[in-house]
This record gives structure tokens, C-alpha cells and sequence, in this order.
């Protein structure tokens, strides 16, 4: 629901932004564009162009398949129900995908032990089994404008950060603009609601960032409580040592705020406080 009021606010605010006349009429088609996510291929298109996942090869197909196998076994779902597709990246865990569609990164299938990478999987399968699969597909079609909006403010940040001259100069042209706007709405629009969605730029992509980084927590619990805590731990940590790096607190206060993955450190110690309870 957070996602969903966001996405609408930002295509709110870029129809008011324009000035159509008729804006209203993008809203609602906006609104009944969720029905395309009912069309099995729409799920396919997502998983290969949006989230830039590839179907396994047969050599990968055989090694994934029995370890896949164990893990569907625990969770007690059908193991047809998800299909598996690979992320190209050196991550442990893949970047979270609605719907039936399951992703492992490359790193994880070339590098980690079977019990390892059973761990992972059953990671990436918690993120499917807090809610049904058509409904989590939906939600996910419904937050893309608002993840839009919280991925170009990221870009600034990093524009910011990289060229600070630059990055400085396009910050304050925005913002001047933004407020010029903002007094334009509070002087002569009568109600409260469209500067009310003015200011949602401000306020959404700290609580959009703290929802995804729930997220990735939420789905480390349910692999936990199917037996891989320890595990993932272990996967965690041998993560770091291979790319030669601290299991320790981001020392950039900001980068950690506005971050949609929770660091590793902090899943470790959420981790180890679910195994050492249970």
C-alpha cells in the first residue's frame, strides 16, 4: 500500500506538473493498466528486460534443479510454481522479483556449496511467501512509478557526490524550480491535496528505501525459520572475505539512509539473533 500511494502521488503530480486538462483520464488508465500483469508473458517480459534476468543453461538447469527441489520441499509449494532465471551479477542474493519468478545471481550458482546455494534460493523464495504471487506481481506493477522517482533522486545523490560542482548546480536548479512550483500550487490552488502531492518528493524515498530493506529482512526470517540461518550466515560472511571487504556499519550515514538493501552486517546480526532464539 505505501508503494501504491507513492506511484499514484508521483503520477498525480506529473499530470499536475504538465497541466493536462484532462489528467485525469492518465490516472485512471494508469490505474486500469494493472491488468497486464494477469498475461503470463507480461511476468516473462518483466523478468527479462526489467530485472535483466536470463533463463539458466542445461548445465545450470541440472545443477539448480535438485537444490531447488530441497528448498520447495521445506517451504511445502509446489516446485512448478516458480520458474528460476539468472541475474548477472557478484552479489549472494538476487534483486527481489514479484510473482513466480525466482532469480539467483551468478555469483551464487558458480561459487557457493550446494548447501550454500540451497540457503540462497530459500532466501529468494522468502520473498514470494509473504503474500500470493498475482497479488505481489500487481503491487510490484503499481509501485514502478514511485521506484522511477526514488531511482532518479539516487542518481542525483550520486551526481552530488561524483562531481560535486555539477551535481550542485543540477541539485539547485531542480530545487529552485521545484519551489517556484510548490508556491505556485499554494497560491492559487484552493485545496490541500495537490500541494499535499508536491511534497511527497520529499518524503517518499527514505520510507520507500526503509520498505525494500524490510523487505530483504523479512525474507531472511522466513529462510531462517525453514532451517538455513546459519547458513545464510555462512554465506554472508564468505561473501565479504571473497571480495575482500569488512563485515562492518557503512560509514556514509546517507548512503546507508537512502539504501534499498540492508548492509550485511546488519543482516548477520538479525541473523544470529533469530538463531540464537530459536
Amino acid at each position: 500500500m505505501p508503494w501504491f500511494f507513492w506511484s499514484f502521488a508521483v503520477v498525480s503530480w506529473i499530470v499536475g506538473l504538465l497541466g493536462f486538462g484532462w489528467g485525469w483520464i492518465i490516472v485512471v488508465a494508469w490505474l486500469v493498466s494493472g491488468l497486464v500483469v494477469f498475461v503470463r508473458p507480461v511476468e516473462e517480459f518483466l523478468a527479462r528486460y526489467l530485472f535483466r534476468l536470463r533463463l539458466p543453461t542445461l548445465v545450470e538447469e541440472q545443477r539448480l534443479r535438485p537444490i531447488w527441489q530441497q528448498v520447495v520441499g521445506r517451504a511445502g509449494v509446489p516446485e512448478k510454481r516458480y520458474q528460476l532465471w539468472i541475474q548477472e551479477a557478484d552479489d549472494p542474493n538476487a534483486v527481489p522479483t514479484p510473482g513466480h519468478t525466482v532469480g539467483v545471481t551468478r555469483w551464487s550458482l558458480y561459487n557457493l556449496p550446494p548447501s550454500h546455494l540451497e540457503a540462497v534460493l530459500a532466501h529468494e523464495l522468502g520473498h514470494h511467501l509473504g503474500g500470493r504471487d498475482w497479488i505481489s506481481l500487481l503491487s510490484f506493477w503499481y509501485s514502478i512509478p514511485a521506484r522511477c522517482a526514488l531511482i532518479g533522486v539516487r542518481a542525483l545523490g550520486r551526481l552530488m557526490k561524483s562531481v560535486p560542482a555539477v551535481g550542485c548546480a543540477v541539485i539547485g536548479f531542480v530545487v529552485v524550480g521545484y519551489a517556484g512550483v510548490l508556491v505556485a500550487v499554494l497560491t492559487f490552488d484552493d485545496s490541500l491535496v495537490l500541494p499535499f502531492l508536491f511534497l511527497t518528493p520529499l518524503v517518499a524515498p527514505p520510507i520507500l528505501a526503509w520498505l525494500s530493506r524490510r523487505e530483504v529482512l523479512q525474507a531472511d526470517r522466513r529462510a531462517a525459520a525453514m532451517g538455513y540461518g546459519a547458513t545464510l550466515i555462512q554465506v554472508l560472511y564468505g561473501w565479504q572475505v571473497q571480495h575482500q571487504q569488512m563485515l562492518g556499519r557503512d560509514t556514509n550515514r546517507r548512503s546507508q539512509f537512502m539504501s534499498s538493501a540492508p548492509s550485511p552486517a546488519e543482516r548477520v546480526r538479525a541473523l544470529e539473533t533469530l538463531t540464537s532464539t530459536s
